[in-house]
């Protein structure tokens, strides 16, 4: 990743509460526990080191008392670093002056908080401008860009209302409003939904993946939610007392946990609104190209003990579906082509469909569900019993998934193929 793709960078964060945070920095590099720093001095962040891409939402989970708000709020110089760097930019937080931080968190870094932060007894209109007051915008363009924004949030007309007279996920977007106003690099988003009920939660959190399918921002997320966090998370920071113990993916995370900590935390994760297609997709076997004879795709059919096979192009786009006793009606014919009997009733999925969407799919299809890339080439499949296998027990689980037997070739197909001469050409 080169500079010019990395929106920050930290590098070896330290945040120590309390006396003589230098001497308990040492110790802790040297291998001592924060533990043992004895009463009075709290090690928050530990050696935390990690980059944000530009445009991509990194999100940083953990229980309570792990470190990640104290390290949000070192992103933004709310706290100072006791040890390491973080680079915003080519802007350093630890060496920029005070007005070179306000400066910074003016038009670098926004940030929307669990609790509002609103202004009470201003408009709507006035605490999604204010961030444009603060920069200098006149009256006229910030009320402007504001009212733009509000629309974009779903509060159009809702600009002349006061906080009091506003739901608490109609706050919430007030907030994340507000910062978009800023239009800076990044957006730092502090526990932003968990003040919320479920429902909302849910409809905050499609939003905002929304809005960054249009806006593209730079998101670092705090949650101590690991459904919320593989929800949204382009990759995932586990933080444990003051550690950063594995970055990934959220599919990196659920399905290689770094160590027992990761993967206990991981077991109760709703595995189907997660793990993607091709994540699980076996590769496909069952295939015959288009151009083929109905004794190519009988002898697919045979040696993959399938009764159907998917057909693709000479790009590998799928094309259809053909079966067996249509193949072997036309063997029989002495056709050579299976053009006219190839049905268009493949029943496919994008690859970067959650498996939550497969079951239907999968309930539908006669053969393996298909898995497609955005080009419609067939890039792997999917049985049904691989879909039931991966929303299984999870990592650490003992129980093994059986298989069922599958049926031996017909002695039809057998006796077709034997009483036929190869084709030629296919």
């Amino acid at each position: 990743m080169t500079n010019e793709q990395i929106a920050l960078r930290a590098e070896g964060l330290f945040k120590v509460f309390g006396k003589r945070g230098s001497e308990s920095v040492e110790r802790l590099r040297a291998g001592e526990k924060r533990s043992s720093l004895g009463p009075g001095t709290t090690a928050a962040v530990i050696n935390a080191s990690f980059e944000v891409n530009k445009g991509e939402i990194f999100v940083v989970m953990g229980l309570s008392g792990s470190g990640k708000s104290t390290l949000i709020r070192m992103l933004n110089g709310l706290y100072e670093t006791t040890s390491g760097s973080i680079y915003i930019g080519d802007d350093e937080l630890a060496s920029a002056s005070k007005t070179q931080l306000r400066k910074i968190r003016r038009e670098r870094v926004s940030m929307v908080f669990q609790h509002f932060a609103l202004f009470p007894h201003r408009t709507v209109l006035f605490n999604v401008a204010y961030p444009l007051k603060l920069q200098g915008v006149d009256r006229a363009a910030r009320e402007a860009k504001a009212t733009e924004i509000l629309d974009m949030v779903g509060l159009g007309g809702w600009g002349d209302k006061f906080p009091h007279q506003l739901s608490g996920g109609m706050k919430q977007r007030v907030g994340i409003a507000r910062a978009l106003a800023a239009d800076t690099d990044i957006l730092l988003m502090d526990e932003a939904f968990s003040a919320l009920d479920p429902l909302i939660r849910r409809e905050m959190q499609d939003q905002l993946i929304e809005l960054q399918q249009t806006l593209g921002k730079t998101i670092i997320f705090i949650t101590h939610d690991l459904n919320e966090a593989m929800l949204l998370g382009d990759r995932i920071a586990v933080m444990r007392d003051g550690e950063i113990v594995q970055i990934g993916t959220p599919e990196d995370i659920l399905t290689d946990p770094a160590n027992d900590y990761v993967e206990q935390f991981v077991q109760d994760v709703d595995r189907a609104r997660v793990l993607t297609a091709g994540n699980v997709m076996e590769k496909p076997r069952a295939v015959v190209a288009a151009s083929a004879g109905p004794r190519t795709a009988l002898r697919t059919m045979r040696d993959t003990y399938s009764s159907a096979a998917y057909v693709v192009d000479r790009d590998r786009r799928l094309v259809g579906t053909v079966d067996d006793r249509d193949a072997i009606k036309l063997a029989r014919q002495g056709e050579r082509s299976i053009a006219g009997i190839i049905k268009n009733d493949a029943t496919s999925v994008q690859d970067d469909a959650v498996l939550m969407d497969l079951f239907v799919p999968a309930v539908e299809s006669k053969l393996a569900v298909a898995v497609v890339n955005d080009q419609n080439k067939l890039v792997g499949v999917i049985p049904r019993v691989t879909l039931l296998a991966a929303l299984g027990p999870g990592p650490g689980a003992t129980e093994e998934i059986t298989l069922p037997q599958q049926p031996l070739p017909t002695t039809e197909i057998d006796q077709v193929l034997a009483a036929t001469t190869d084709e030629k050409g296919v």
